[in-house]
């Protein structure tokens, strides 16, 4: 089985070098290759830098994609998101940085590993949710605050490695990255609130 990274460096090493759109990613991946869609999309969001655009588009693409696979459709993404051009000169630093990563999440990677958590039906159901809560996740408003993307892409690439690989505890990672994610958002929400509060306290109570 050939490496998730290796698939994807052969999709960035054929990037186009004035800048890419996402149609011309999905043609690069194919609309077989979704999860390693997801797991290119989400690579972009592991290393704390801002890009123009990125993501917006990049974000909506992981909702969409993690939509189509629920409801078993062809990937369907509006043409404004697919003909937006993004810088590839950018990207590219980015995605280097980022495949290491990604390369250290596959060497703790097992096949076949507690492979009933990758298995269809109820599980496959059970997983998909998970993608699309990932997603929404990751657009969540919190751009500027550490690790606010960070964790919600940690969570996809795991389910990304581990639904190719079937390995269940990939996926086991996914679901805990993402309870994480809530957690910390939850954190986020109750501290600002609480500042608010004070703060409203402070000028006119």
């Amino acid at each position: 089985m050939e490496p998730l990274t290796t698939k994807i460096q052969d999709v960035v090493d054929k990037l186009p070098p004035e800048g890419v759109t996402l149609r011309e990613i999905v043609g690069l991946v194919g609309q077989d290759g979704l999860m390693i869609l997801i797991a290119f999309l989400s690579l972009i969001f592991i290393i704390p830098v801002s890009i123009p655009g990125v993501s917006t588009v990049f974000g909506a693409a992981i909702l969409m994609i993690a939509i189509s696979r629920l409801f078993n459709r062809d990937l369907w993404l509006p043409a404004s998101f697919q003909n937006r051009i993004i810088s590839t000169e950018k990207l590219l630093p980015v995605f280097r940085k980022a495949l290491t990563w990604l390369h250290r999440l596959e060497t703790v990677s097992r096949p076949h590993r507690m492979k009933y958590l990758a298995s269809n039906g109820l599980m496959e159901l059970l997983n998909n949710l998970s993608l699309i809560l990932g997603a929404i996740l990751l657009m969540a408003p919190f751009g500027l605050i550490p690790l606010s993307n960070t964790l919600p892409a940690l969570a996809l690439l795991f389910f990304a490695v581990g639904i190719v690989q079937r390995d269940g505890v990939c996926i086991l990672l996914g679901h805990a990255a993402n309870v994480c994610t809530i957690i910390y958002f939850s954190i986020l929400i109750g501290g600002g609130g609480l500042a608010l509060r004070q703060a409203w306290l402070h000028y006119f109570g």
